[in-house]
């Protein structure tokens, strides 16, 4: 990897890590995902005995424990250059978890409320403004971004490959690099 590669994913990672880090202590721990999922459970009112989301309660789980085990340390916790480490490595080890992949298709699945295998603006409308709490006009600009063949909706395919662009790609203008602001 170049260190421009390194810069642009780094930059990346933090952006997710200062998302996540729910009560802003400067340490992501495993309330943090907790809290993570249950905007989701919230903002799509689902059951907790609904598929969906014993899929997100499980894949936050196995997500955070290959985080731990990854940044190889002693406690419970991780800082945000620990997270990024943690996840530049969970993210090309694949022999536990896939998580461009795995936690690209339970998030979709969420997403996807009408269950017709695609993400339509008002379903993304939601996603922003019901779980990442983001009402602004330049949310459409992100979902044209996303919507690559520009049909109007993001298909399962766009948003996994959005998904494996925020973790892997060092082209900031990739649709996946603007998750939480661009480059």
């Amino acid at each position: 990897m170049t260190t421009a590669t390194q810069d642009i994913i780094s930059i990346r990672l933090e952006r997710t890590f200062d998302q996540m880090d729910a009560n802003k202590d400067g340490y992501l721990d495993w309330s943090d995902y907790e809290k993570l999922a249950d905007r989701y459970i919230q903002g799509y009112r689902l059951s907790r005995d609904d598929r969906r989301t014993r899929a997100l309660l499980n894949f936050c789980q196995i997500y955070w424990l290959e985080l731990l085990r990854h940044a190889g340390v002693n406690g419970d916790r991780l800082a945000k250059d620990q997270f990024a480490t943690a996840n530049r490595v969970a993210v090309i080890d694949t022999s536990r978890l896939n998580v461009t992949e795995g936690g690209g298709h339970v998030i979709f699945d969420i997403i996807d409320a009408d269950g017709d295998n695609e993400i339509s603006k008002d379903e993304f409308a939601r996603l922003m403004r019901d779980v990442w709490k983001y009402d602004s006009p330049e949310m459409m600009d992100l979902f044209s971004r996303l919507d690559t063949d520009g049909d109007g909706a993001i298909s399962r395919y766009e948003f996994i490959r959005a998904v494996r662009e925020h973790f892997l790609s060092d082209d900031p203008d990739a649709p996946g690099s603007i998750f939480f602001g661009h480059v």
